[in-house]
């Protein structure tokens, strides 16, 4: 049975009306507003052509939001890949109880961001929070964690890492799952230990997992904004300020809406540019045979 062209077009309409609706439309005003002076409230804006893009490049602010990005990204994907994988290892064979523990540490992915930032805000407490009071057991000198610009951003890192390393096991579980056994069983007849299996086996064969989940948390760190608004918003003097929360700043705190999208399009171009690398090292350097 042949397609049908006047069908396919009723189909693929459907969704691309709110695709025009609420990302391209919206994407292209934008774009515009970044060259004008619009300040949120008034009705009446001037063109300023490129004037909110040379502002941003030579704005302090903007490279130092630029920087806690890029330390936020380092500092949360690395530790949750892993220690998702980590965790993956040890809970996808099938014991008694793993599904228990598999939805124990894949709960926080589920739970609204905005509450648990709170329970972690008085965990992170100076002088009343849990953490410091664990670090005292051990004699440890209690930190200000989110009222110090130096412990800030690991505060704030490794709330990230918590809630965000079962969403990581749950894809290395399944990645891990498709390894036929038969490779194991080989290795073993070969005298291979089980580092080296780990090693020559398993990480090759979950590459395209690793290589997936590296480039998603990578832009979803470029993108970070409510654990930051809820437990630091922004600070101690800009110490957790990143480019999205400096998007927020710019547009809704001081009402310079242009300078706003302006960052908006800096932002999009660097999700743009490791979107296309990442296809181009995919096609290249990853097999998913």
């Amino acid at each position: 049975m042949k397609p049908n062209p006047r069908a396919q077009f009723v189909y693929t309409i459907f969704f691309m009306i709110p695709l025009f609706l609420f990302w391209i439309i919206p994407l292209i005003m934008a774009f515009g507003i970044s060259f004008t002076d619009w300040d949120y409230i008034s009705p009446a804006f001037d063109f300023v052509g490129l004037d909110n893009y040379r502002y941003i490049f030579n704005d302090s602010d903007f490279f130092r939001a630029l920087w806690n990005t890029f330390v936020f990204a380092i500092g949360s994907i690395l530790p949750t890949m892993m220690i998702g994988l980590s965790l993956a290892l040890l809970l996808y064979k099938n014991f008694k109880g793993c599904r228990v523990y598999q939805l124990v540490v894949f709960s926080p992915w589920i739970t609204p961001t905005v509450a648990v930032s709170l329970v972690w805000s008085w965990i992170f407490e100076p002088e009343k929070g849990l953490l410091n009071y664990f670090l005292g057991l051990f004699s440890i000198a209690p930190l200000e964690w989110l009222k110090s610009s130096d412990t800030a951003m690991l505060a704030v890192v490794i709330f990230t890492v918590w809630k965000s390393v079962g969403w990581t096991m749950l894809f290395y579980l399944g990645a891990l799952e498709r390894v036929p056994e038969s490779t194991y069983e080989a290795a073993t007849l070969d005298g291979c230990s089980t580092f080296n299996k780990f090693l020559h086996i398993t990480l090759p064969l979950i590459s395209p997992t690793t290589f997936f989940l590296g480039i998603i948390n990578l832009i979803a760190s470029i993108q970070v904004y409510d654990q930051i608004q809820i437990m630091t918003q922004g600070g101690p003097g800009g110490s957790t300020t990143t480019l999205l929360y400096l998007y927020y700043q710019k547009a809704f705190q001081n009402y310079n809406m242009g300078e706003a999208n302006a960052v908006a399009m800096v932002i999009l171009l660097i999700i743009v540019v490791l979107s296309l690398i990442s296809t181009w090292f995919s096609k290249k350097h990853v097999h998913y045979d």
